[in-house]
């Protein structure tokens, strides 16, 4: 879930009397998922959504008592009703949400998974939950098996080895809620924001950086031409680069966790990147232009199965915003295409826990 990016960021500002809520069982439909989360500032302010507004209202009051009891808590709402006394509006699912105080013991743990996600690092957190689901211990484990929390009692080497392969059979964006011996586990996998590479820094780069950046994307900029590729174009750019392709390709450590879009408009540079992009295995590749000018970048080949040409989705765009609208549509597609299993413990696996 992406807020969790911006909540963490305004965690690290101002942290007093705030409230972390999260979706943490959806039986039914509902507007949100499990893992989607919210924060309730001691300001006033508030960061994500948990539903389409029918329930930020009532827990904006439940945070309050949060606040002064320093405890945490789940409250449910049962959403199916539709009649407008209810908190139906026919969602047909019942929500449970956890409201956890942030104390400086979590905000120290919240600001560590920050900083694992921004370099980079997927991090798996399980909660133990008591039996009125307040949270008694959890857990952070990171790709190379660092691990940091709030744990009562030793944390052994065996558990230790299960809390890892949970870890890495957790597939991406994983949530699980599973009730094992005296307690019930709350699993969510966090990953690091996805890093899209635009090539190319023309006006029309412009507002996909914007909408790239809007939708959960770490954006990079990148362009011969530093008279185009500036910070002060793309505000909403992680980082921008000057270089040429030869250059800039190197610094990049490309991965199948990477997005890259080439639109340079530049024959011949287009030509060279898709050289040097071609064979490396990205989570997606697209080409601006039609088929038939890629297929003169290939010089004739083929366009690969794994190459996106056009880039985006077809919803007969012009112009640059509504363009740049239908990449980000496609981006977000590909990003969400890979189905969310539920993870299931084994019996007696976490018997030491």
């Amino acid at each position: 879930m992406e807020e969790i990016h911006e909540i963490l960021e305004a965690i690290e500002e101002f942290a007093h009397n705030s409230v972390l809520a999260t979706i943490i069982r959806v039986e039914g439909s509902a507007y949100r998922k499990e893992g989607t989360s919210m924060l309730f500032r001691g300001d006033g302010a508030q960061i994500g959504l948990l539903s389409a507004g029918c329930l930020e209202t009532d827990l904006s009051y439940q945070v309050h008592e949060i606040i002064n009891q320093r405890t945490t808590k789940t409250v449910v709402y049962d959403l199916r009703a539709e009649d407008d006394l209810s908190w139906g509006a026919g969602c047909n699912g019942v929500i449970s949400v956890l409201l956890e105080p942030i104390d400086a013991c979590l905000r120290e743990h919240l600001s560590k998974l920050k900083f694992h996600l921004e370099n980079g690092k997927r991090v798996t957190m399980i909660k133990k939950l008591t039996k009125d689901y307040s949270v008694s211990d959890y857990l952070f484990i990171t790709d190379d098996q660092q691990l940091f929390g709030k744990w009562h009692g030793r944390v052994s080497s065996q558990m230790k080895r299960l809390l890892n392969e949970l870890h890495q059979s957790t597939p991406k964006s994983g949530i699980t809620f599973f009730s094992e011996l005296s307690a019930d586990f709350y699993i969510h996998c966090f990953e690091p924001k996805p890093r899209l590479i635009v090539f190319g820094a023309g006006r029309d780069a412009v507002p996909l950086v914007k909408m790239a950046s809007l939708a959960g994307f770490s954006v990079l900029v990148a362009d011969w031409r530093s008279s185009l590729c500036k910070k002060e174009f793309f505000p909403d750019a992680n980082q921008v680069i000057v270089g040429f392709p030869g250059e800039v390709m190197p610094m990049l450590a490309l991965s199948n966790q990477d997005f890259a879009i080439v639109l340079t408009h530049h024959f011949q540079r287009d030509q060279e990147l898709l050289n040097l992009i071609k064979d490396q295995t990205l989570a997606y590749l697209g080409i601006l232009g039609s088929k038939e000018r890629t297929q003169r970048l290939l010089e004739g080949s083929e366009i690969p199965p794994d190459i996106n040409s056009p880039a985006g989705l077809s919803i007969g765009a012009e112009g640059p915003e509504e363009i740049a609208i239908s990449i980000v549509a496609e981006l977000i597609q590909r990003k969400n295409s890979q189905s969310v299993e539920m993870v299931v413990a084994k019996e007696g696996s976490w018997s030491d826990i």
